[in-house]
C-alpha cells in the first residue's frame, strides 16, 4: 500500500511539472484577438494580405529533452496599396492680359488720408481694363486739415496743380481731424465755433484752388463710424465739409446712408456689389474692407460719369443740362448736386398727351399752358389766413394783411 502511494505522488508531481511547461506553449500558440480599429489605426487605407505562418508544434519529447532546431521567425505582412485614379485638377482661368494705358489717358488722382489709400486700390481694380483712365494714389496716412505742421494739404494741392499731375481730383479726408486746432496763437477744441469756422475756411481754400484751375473735383463724404462718440464727431465734420465743398462749387458725394443697416445704425456688414452679405468695414470700425472699398468705388463712379466718359474729361461735355432752360436755374455754388436734382425732376416724367414742360415752367407761373386758369399773384394776398395757399400773407378776417412776424 505504501508503494502505491509513492507511485501516485510521483505521477502527480510529474504531471504538474509537464503542465507547468505546456501551458505557456499553448498560450503562445493561441492567436491574439486584435480589434479592427487597432489593426488599421494610423495606417493608410490599403488591402492587407497576411501570410499565415504555421509554427512547428512542440511534442512531449521536446519538452522533456529540449529542441535544438532554431526558432522560426514570422515574415512581415505584405501590403498591397490600392491604386487610385488621380483626380483631375480644375483648369485655372488664364490670367487677364495687362492693359496698356493710352498715352493721353485721363489721370484720376485720389487725395486724402488712409481712407484714400483704400479707395485708390478699389479704383485701380475697377479701371484695370480701361486703357483711357489712370488712377494715381495721393493718400497720406494720419494727415488732415487740422495739423498743417504735419502735412499741409493746402500747399500740396497747389504744387500738384502747378505740376499739372492730374486731370480729375477725388478727395476723401477727415478721419484724423477730431483734435485741437492751433492757429492765430490760440488753441480751439474740435467742433467749437472758432474751430468750425477755421476748418470750413481750410476746406474751401483747398477746393477753390482746384476749381480755379479747372480741375473737376469730387469730394467723398465720410462714412459712419462704430464708436458712438467718434461717429458723432465725424458726422459734424462731414457736415462742415459738405457746406464748404458746395460753397466752393464742387461735387459732394454723401455716402453716410449707403453704409447703414436697415435700422439706420452702423454695421460692419452689408450687401456687396453682387448682393451677398459680406464684411464692409475693417475690425477698427473706421476703414473699409476690400469689398467695402469696391462698393464705394462703384458709387463714386456714378458721379465720375459726369466728367469722365471713357475718352476725355471736361465739365462742358458732361453737363447734361447744357442748352436747356434748366441750366439757367443753376447758379454757383450749387451747380453740382443741383444739376442732378433738376435733371431728375424735369426728366423723370414725360407726358404723352401734353406738351413737355420745361424746367423754367416748374417755377415760373403766369402761363395758361401749365394751368387751366392763368395764375394771378394777387390771389396769394386775397387768400384768407389759414387757407392752404395763403403762405403766410393772406388777409385777416378784418381786412388787413396777415403778417406773422409783426413787421
Amino acid at each position: 500500500m505504501k508503494r502505491i502511494l509513492i507511485w501516485i505522488v510521483v505521477a502527480v508531481t510529474l504531471g504538474a511539472m509537464l503542465l507547468a511547461d505546456f501551458l505557456p506553449v499553448i498560450a503562445a500558440e493561441a492567436p491574439a484577438t486584435v480589434a479592427p480599429a487597432q489593426l488599421f489605426a494610423g495606417q493608410p487605407v490599403a488591402e492587407r494580405i497576411h501570410v499565415a505562418q504555421q509554427r512547428k508544434r512542440r511534442t512531449l519529447m521536446d519538452l522533456l529533452f529540449g529542441d535544438d532546431s532554431p526558432p522560426e521567425t514570422e515574415a512581415p505582412p505584405v501590403e498591397q496599396p490600392v491604386k487610385r485614379k488621380p483626380k483631375p485638377q480644375a483648369a485655372l482661368p488664364p490670367p487677364k492680359p495687362e492693359v496698356t494705358k493710352a498715352e493721353g489717358a485721363t489721370r484720376l488722382a485720389v487725395f486724402g488720408d488712409s481712407m484714400a489709400v483704400d479707395l485708390t486700390k478699389a479704383l485701380e481694380r475697377m479701371f484695370a481694363e480701361d486703357p483711357n483712365i489712370v488712377v494715381i494714389g495721393q493718400g497720406v496716412g494720419s494727415s488732415g486739415f487740422v495739423r498743417p505742421d504735419f502735412f499741409d494739404w493746402d500747399k500740396t494741392i497747389g504744387e500738384q496743380i502747378a505740376a499739372n499731375s492730374f486731370d480729375v481730383a477725388v478727395v476723401i479726408l477727415g478721419i484724423n481731424d477730431r483734435q485741437t486746432m492751433n492757429y492765430g496763437g490760440n488753441s480751439y477744441k474740435s467742433l467749437t465755433v472758432e474751430w468750425s469756422a477755421e476748418y470750413s475756411a481750410r476746406v474751401s481754400s483747398f477746393v477753390t484752388q482746384l476749381r480755379n484751375a479747372g480741375k473737376p473735383t469730387i469730394w467723398v463724404g465720410l462714412p459712419p463710424m462704430e464708436a458712438p462718440s467718434y461717429n458723432k464727431a465725424i458726422a459734424g465734420i462731414n457736415e462742415l465739409q459738405k457746406l464748404a465743398v458746395f460753397s466752393a462749387g464742387a461735387e459732394f458725394l454723401d455716402i453716410t446712408e449707403r453704409f447703414l443697416n436697415e435700422e439706420g445704425k452702423y454695421s460692419a456688414f452689408g450687401p456687396d456689389l453682387n448682393g451677398n452679405r459680406v464684411r464692409m468695414r475693417k475690425d477698427d470700425g473706421i476703414h473699409f474692407s476690400a469689398a467695402g472699398a469696391d462698393k464705394l468705388a462703384f458709387f463714386l463712379n456714378q458721379t465720375l460719369k459726369l466728367y469722365y466718359r471713357g475718352g476725355g474729361v471736361g465739365i462742358e461735355v458732361a453737363d447734361a443740362l447744357a442748352g436747356t432752360d434748366a441750366q439757367l436755374m443753376v447758379r454757383p455754388p450749387y451747380q453740382g448736386l443741383g444739376q442732378m436734382t433738376l435733371l431728375e425732376v424735369a426728366g423723370a416724367v414725360i407726358s404723352l398727351t401734353h406738351q413737355q414742360r420745361r424746367a423754367m415752367d416748374l417755377v415760373t407761373p403766369g402761363t395758361a399752358s401749365i394751368a387751366p386758369v392763368a395764375f394771378d399773384m394777387s390771389q396769394l394776398i386775397d387768400a384768407p389766413a389759414g387757407r392752404v395757399d395763403a403762405f403766410g400773407v393772406g388777409r385777416q378776417a378784418h381786412g388787413g394783411v396777415h403778417n406773422p412776424g409783426g413787421r
